[in-house]
């Protein structure tokens, strides 16, 4: 059977080479090429994403996966090659319900998309990209149709990102927590507002990317095999196990956009390089899900980057970085304003406690969209009405309102958003099992060291990558099911004590 694993895995290397390709474009098209690229731009993803779709459902994949299936299921459930055949028959049998043509127009039309988004962001301008977004809208809607079947029309969308996954579930799941989160909410907001002005001094763009660097390296992300640079909206990619990069917006004005972003996306990239080497190319070399993938980011980001500890440690460094500018500023009047909770606008700037009320209105967005209860044209007004519902705060124009997030206008409505919850769900959980197996991880943080956290990751995480769904890796690593139980106490724990609850 060796010779045939090697054969499986040599024709998924071509389909996945083509679609590291198609990243490689996708990445420069968000930094560095000219906004005259962008037609040409455009068709190059789309073929490429075209044949690697067609390399990806060649029968050849099948015919080895059905002469591998006996082999596999007398092998342990972990064994990598009962992992490789079971995942990518799950992925093979995927692919062919979509056609090659429709997934590269679908891709031609992000990239177009995402090139009309970033001038009309910063213009304000969402009649320019209201068009790309209802022909999304409907290549949406014919991709979910690519898998009848399903309870509610986003269901199949969302499950490309989080397996297992539909909009009933997550709906619950939502609610659940919504019922936590809005009376911890009005009992902060309640109180008098944290001064955070002490971010919005200027921070050079020089200096903060340095301290970036500085900190990110330290909690381990591999320059080695990365790189950061900047860009419009945060993301990370992956071309491979040896090339993991990520990128970062700054603001001069607002010294956590930079610094948090960058520590979200390092968390991000740091799963992708800590799976295992030998999954490279193949269809378990990724991360397993969108909502494990995001309960690094924010672990990261918030659990450690948010925590007392991390700046106990990192908070001279950062003065050093500007000098004179934050010599006035106490740790922890600086610790409280990082983590100042505000009724906001902008997702990505948004509090650990607000941050998921940014989520579910993104969410149940989508599935009015998908559904066809709220039209494209009226998003901008829906959006506005929700925030001023939820979170009592109403955007000036759709800049910092529907034009805010890149996701949708990079090809596709639903599944977008739920991940970031899940996200920080997981995360709590991931970091209360390290504590239990290593309860001296707070102390090492303040000490700068975060190699033990950092391994225990890549260990029970990271390594597995997409061997084990979602929920398999959960009970795993933490013994249970995913259970918002850990993320809420942490909340309360954290927030009671800034805010004297």
């Amino acid at each position: 059977m060796e010779s045939k694993i090697k054969a499986l895995k040599q024709l998924l290397y071509e389909a996945s080479d083509l679609r590291m390709a198609q990243a490689v474009l996708d990445w420069d098209q968000s930094t560095f090429m000219p906004a005259g690229g962008a037609p040409a731009r455009a068709r190059q993803t789309a073929l490429l994403a075209r044949l690697a779709q067609e390399k990806a459902t060649d029968p050849r994949i099948g015919h080895l996966l059905d002469e591998l299936q006996a082999y596999a299921e007398r092998l342990p459930f972990e064994h990598p090659d009962a992992a490789l055949v079971r995942v990518a028959r799950r992925d093979y049998e995927r692919r062919l319900k979509v056609p090659p043509a429709f997934l590269g127009q679908m891709i031609q039309l992000g990239s177009e998309a995402f090139s009309v988004w970033a001038k009309a962001r910063p213009e304000n301008d969402f009649k320019a990209v209201q068009p790309y977004l209802e022909k999304i809208l409907d290549n949406s809607r014919r991709l979910a149709d690519f898998f009848p079947g399903y309870e509610h029309i986003a269901d199949p969308l969302i499950d490309f990102f989080d397996l297992g996954m539909k909009a009933t579930t997550l709906r619950q799941l939502f609610a659940e927590l919504r019922r936590e989160l809005v009376p911890l909410v009005q009992s902060i907001t309640a109180q008098p507002p944290v001064d955070d002005s002490c971010l919005h001094r200027h921070f050079s763009q020089q200096g903060q990317l340095a301290i970036c660097e500085q900190l990110v390296r330290q909690i381990g992300y591999d320059f080695g095999r990365g790189r950061l640079d900047l860009t419009h909206h945060p993301f990370t990619t992956r071309f491979s196990h040896g090339d993991v990069r990520i990128t970062t917006r700054v603001n001069e004005h607002d010294l956590g956009d930079c610094l948090f972003s960058c520590i979200h996306e390092a968390g991000h990239a740091m799963y992708e390089q800590g799976t295992n080497p030998d999954f490279d190319g193949t269809p378990l070399g990724n991360g397993t899900s969108s909502g494990v993938h995001e309960s690094q980011s924010r672990l990261w980001e918030n659990l450690v980057g948010r925590s007392r500890g991390f700046w106990e440690y990192a908070y001279p460094l950062l003065q050093g970085a500007f000098p004179g500018t934050l010599d006035d500023v106490s740790l922890e009047t600086f610790y409280r304003a990082i983590n100042k909770v505000q009724r906001s606008l902008i997702r990505t700037d948004a509090d650990e406690v607000t941050y998921n009320l940014h989520v579910m209105i993104r969410f149940d967005l989508e599935l009015m969209l998908l559904e066809g209860n709220l039209r494209v044209r009226d998003l901008p007004e829906a959006w506005h009405a929700r925030y001023q519902g939820d979170l009592g705060v109403r955007a000036p124009d759709d800049r910092d309102g529907v034009l805010q997030d890149v996701h949708w206008y990079f090809g596709q409505i639903g599944g977008m958003f739920q991940g970031y919850t899940l996200g920080n769900i997981l995360g709590a959980q991931f970091f209360n099992a390290a504590l239990q197996t290593h309860p001296d991880i707070p102390a090492q943080m303040r000490q700068g060291q975060f190699d033990t956290l950092h391994t225990w990751l890549i260990d029970n995480v990271y390594a597995p990558g997409s061997s084990f769904t979602a929920a398999e890796l959960v009970q795993r690593v933490t013994g249970g099911p995913m259970s918002i139980g850990p993320y809420v106490a942490y909340l309360r724990g954290k927030y009671g004590e800034l805010y004297s609850m």
